[in-house]
């Protein structure tokens, strides 16, 4: 069984790296770098990244994206999370993120 990458580009850092969403991840040259976006007003240092990128309006792990930037991948990641795989393997890293986002939710680190 073969599976293929559908990588969507969202924008090229000033030094010429791209950040793409590839298999549910927010990518920086390739590397995953955050699996959701967070809002820039529930991010914790907000200040000094609205200091650094005044734009920015979410964060990719350590990736601040524009409203347009998001919004590309937002919706690359929700394609990617409707894609269902049913191998036994892609079943359980379903469950595993299930559980752990339930985990999450209840304050357990």
């Amino acid at each position: 069984m073969t599976t293929e990458t559908h990588i969507t580009p969202v924008k090229t850092t000033l030094d010429g790296r791209v950040v793409d969403v590839r298999d549910g991840w927010v990518c920086l040259a390739g590397v995953p770098e955050a699996d959701q976006l967070v809002p820039l007003t529930e991010h914790p240092n907000r200040q000094a990244i609205l200091k650094a990128v005044p734009n920015a309006t979410h964060m990719a792990g350590r990736l601040p994206l524009t409203l347009s930037e998001a919004a590309t991948a937002q919706g690359a990641l929700t394609i990617a999370r409707r894609t269902f795989d049913a191998s036994p393997a892609g079943i359980t890293q379903r469950i595993r993120r299930a559980v752990w986002e339930k985990t999450t939710a209840d304050g357990v680190e």
